[in-house]
């Protein structure tokens, strides 16, 4: 199927990229059917694009990127509802807010959007515990991530700093059949 997006352009998803939300997320309950999606560059964002809107699309990032004992804890009805033994089976993201001063982007670490990515489905679960926030502020430990993670990848310093590249980071886990990266103009 092709999608016409209002930040990606014309997408081509295959129905194994279709990720169904049946409840919708907080706040967007009528939009249910989605695709993840890579814009190629060197961020670790990825986009939850909905299918039913072309303007509707949420940045996302894994938690543990950033917060690295971040914990989402499922009930028993939430891990049947998203056909889950256990969360590790599953893909958990916060979703981001990225105002036009970058180092005051916040992420919901209190609802994330777990998916099960074997099965195609997934929920925006409010989680109980009170340790964690809707507005984490989160940029300097991203940065900070992001330094230490460039450091450890780059090339032996025998060669000229203007050679050194660092590859783009994939933290992921997420079978390339589900993360969308046609992208065509």
């Amino acid at each position: 199927m092709i999608i016409k997006t209002g930040r990606f352009g014309q997408l081509t998803v295959g129905d194994d990229e279709i990720i169904e939300i049946p409840q919708g997320l907080l706040g967007f309950p009528e939009y249910k059917k989605f695709c993840l999606v890579d814009p190629g560059d060197e961020t670790l964002i990825l986009w939850l694009q909905a299918i039913e809107n072309s303007d509707i699309a949420f940045p996302l990032l894994e938690p543990k990127v950033f917060k690295p004992d971040y914990t989402a804890r499922l009930s028993a009805s939430e891990l049947r509802e998203l056909k889950l033994g256990n969360i590790n089976q599953s893909a958990v993201f916060s979703i981001l807010t990225i105002p036009e001063d970058a180092t005051q982007m916040t992420a919901n670490l209190k609802a994330p959007v777990v998916i099960n990515l074997k099965e195609q489905v997934a929920r925006q679960v409010v989680l109980q515990e009170n340790e964690y926030s809707i507005k984490h502020l989160m940029f300097k430990e991203l940065k900070a991530h992001l330094i230490t993670i460039s450091a450890q990848r780059q090339k032996p310093v025998s060669q000229p700093a203007a050679e050194q590249q660092v590859s783009p980071v994939s933290i992921r886990n997420i079978p390339p059949s589900l993360t969308v990266k046609s992208l065509q103009a």
